[in-house]
């Protein structure tokens, strides 16, 4: 059952960036420095975006270890919470966010876009038939997110489901 997002936590996912690291953290508890080496972005930059998906909730910091030359590092994993959050009229806002996530992720993959599972379908629906959609879809969703993440291969989905205007 999704809670509806605080004006906080809907800012903190109002980012690109921020749904990156998100993501980047979700198997496996990351530094700073880590997770800047992988966004190939300025470790300042990247603590400010942590500190906020910490302050938040979306991170949680682990036990401190020392790395390479004894220096205090403080690593962070995903709380999973945004997936259990309805961002209600702060929705356009995170759907930019996350339109810029994917295209950045799917940047990553360079010229093997073969590696993507593309599909797109054109439809017409009842309002109760894109009600139902919408809730197979999410129900199918949730499944999958309840998962032990601990095995198995990194996937991620991104689906967008819009009224499609060009054919009106």
């Amino acid at each position: 059952m999704q809670r509806p997002a605080t004006d906080a936590e809907a800012k903190a996912l109002a980012s690109g960036v921020r749904l990156r690291i998100i993501r980047l953290c979700l198997d496996r508890a990351l530094t700073n420095k880590e997770i800047a080496g992988r966004l190939d972005a300025n470790p300042a930059t990247v603590l400010h975006h942590v500190r906020t998906l910490v302050a938040t909730g979306f991170l949680v910091p682990q036990e401190e270890r020392r790395g390479p030359r004894g220096v205090r590092e403080v690593p962070y994993l995903s709380t999973t919470k945004s997936w259990n959050l309805s961002l209600g009229d702060q929705e356009a806002n995170t759907n930019r966010a996350m339109l810029d996530a994917f295209e950045q992720e799917l940047a990553l993959l360079g010229n093997q876009v073969d590696a993507v599972n593309f599909a797109r379908l054109g439809l017409r629906l009842t309002p109760e038939e894109w009600q139902e959609l919408q809730d197979r879809f999410e129900t199918l969703l949730d499944e999958y997110a309840q998962r032990d993440r601990t095995h198995g291969r990194p996937y991620s989905i991104f689906l967008a489901m819009y009224e499609d205007r060009s054919r009106d």
